[in-house]
């Protein structure tokens, strides 16, 4: 079997291997969780895209060494470009519209997503056709919590979810264990982590990228998923009947009603989550799961864009640079929201981040099959508008 060359393994923050007719995708910042910067964008775009035009290539494989498979986008990069206008706009445009392209992508893929999948990572595991998952994985969208939004693709898989459970999920960044996982549609098949070696060798002799051929290899290894009787996916009805109200406001106070009926226990763990989320994060994210029932992949993800941006600059609060101040990197865990709470989050104000960009301002998905990996940021108007803001001040 003829290995792609691997120089300098240590520093390389995404490893891309040809074996044959598969190719293998390895997120290799283990003591960072596999977080996703500028640099795990750009390298998974370049990959995915060359090894979409190869012809060679039939079955992409999709890993996280260590204890993740990514913990999501990176946060500390956010913060630290708070102060400096639209520091992310070029990592965030680059990570959207390769969300398109994982979505819509052409030859088979199979993420082994053992560990932590939480945010923006699991927007590499969900939208594959297989997506393996682990007794060791833990999935949650938990970025209202921090004054953000359920992005990167996310507001289109919650709002295709069985009921109201996507907007839970959004809201509370309640956590899904590999077996819920399964049993909610987010993954494929249960593997048990001492399996997933032998599994990825297995699919690596396999040389092929043929469906039926890749989906009885994973049922060799994978097991039956029988949930905990414990599960939040056996409380499908309180969850329809609560997250089903029109506002978070009537959602939190409907939510505290079954909490004070007998055997509702787990509901007090995650409405004190839920009570201490940013009151403009959980506005902007019902709302935007809401919208996602109605709109298209392409829609949502043009969406989000918008919301990304105003909402890192900061149009109506600041909150998702406090919440990451509180929660990673002071981890006082006392963040002081603005505003403090929902009666005060005015939803004119709201609106604002909803309000789409002029035309080529907008995220720029590809319509024509044909080309369908034009559109990237360096052709966008941001780019390009950037280049003539230094052309000028060079001139100068």
């Amino acid at each position: 079997m003829a290995q792609g060359v691997v120089k300098n393994p240590d520093e390389q923050v995404v490893l891309g291997e040809e074996i044959g007719n598969v190719r293998l995708v390895t997120l290799n910042r283990p003591r960072q969780l596999n977080v996703i910067s500028s640099k795990v964008v750009s390298l998974l775009a370049e990959y995915l895209e060359k090894w979409e035009k190869d012809d060679q290539a039939k079955l992409v494989i999709v890993k996280g060494v260590g204890r993740a498979f990514s913990a999501g986008g990176d946060l500390k990069m956010f913060y630290d470009g708070r102060n400096s206008k639209d520091s992310c706009l070029e990592v965030v445009y680059r990570m959207y519209w390769l969300c398109h392209h994982i979505h819509t992508y052409k030859k088979t893929q199979v993420a082994l997503a053992h560990g932590i999948t939480m945010g923006g990572g699991a927007s590499l595991m969900v939208p594959l056709k297989f997506s393996v998952v682990t007794e060791k994985t833990v999935f949650s969208t938990p970025e209202a919590s921090i004054g953000f939004h359920t992005d990167c693709g996310f507001s289109f898989i919650h709002s295709r979810l069985p009921g109201h459970l996507g907007e839970f999920l959004a809201l509370t960044g309640a956590r899904l264990n590999g077996k819920e996982l399964v049993a909610a549609g987010l993954a494929t098949h249960f593997v048990p982590s001492e399996k997933l070696p032998e599994l990825e060798k297995r699919l690596i002799g396999l040389n092929t990228g043929d469906e039926i051929a890749v989906k009885s290899a994973i049922e060799e290894f994978s097991e039956d998923v029988q949930l905990d009787g414990q599960s939040v996916l056996n409380k499908q009805s309180i969850i329809d009947e609560c997250f089903s109200k029109e506002t978070v406001a009537e959602i939190i106070k409907s939510f505290e009603a079954e909490a004070g009926k007998e055997g509702n226990g787990w509901i007090g763990p995650v409405l004190k989550g839920l009570k201490k989320s940013s009151p403009t994060g959980l506005k902007i994210t019902l709302r935007s799961v809401r919208e996602g029932r109605e709109q298209s992949l392409a829609e949502c993800l043009k969406k989000e864009f918008r919301l990304t941006i105003n909402i890192l600059r900061a149009i109506i609060s600041a909150d998702i640079y406090e919440g990451i101040r509180a929660l990673t990197i002071e981890k006082d865990n006392a963040p002081k929201w603005d505003p403090p709470t929902l009666d005060k989050v005015d939803d004119d104000k709201v609106d604002l981040v909803f309000q789409p960009f002029g035309e080529d301002l907008e995220l720029q998905i590809p319509e024509n099959e044909n080309c369908r990996w034009d559109g990237k940021y360096e052709n966008s108007a941001y780019a390009t508008s950037q280049e003539l803001v230094l052309q000028q001040s060079s001139d100068g």
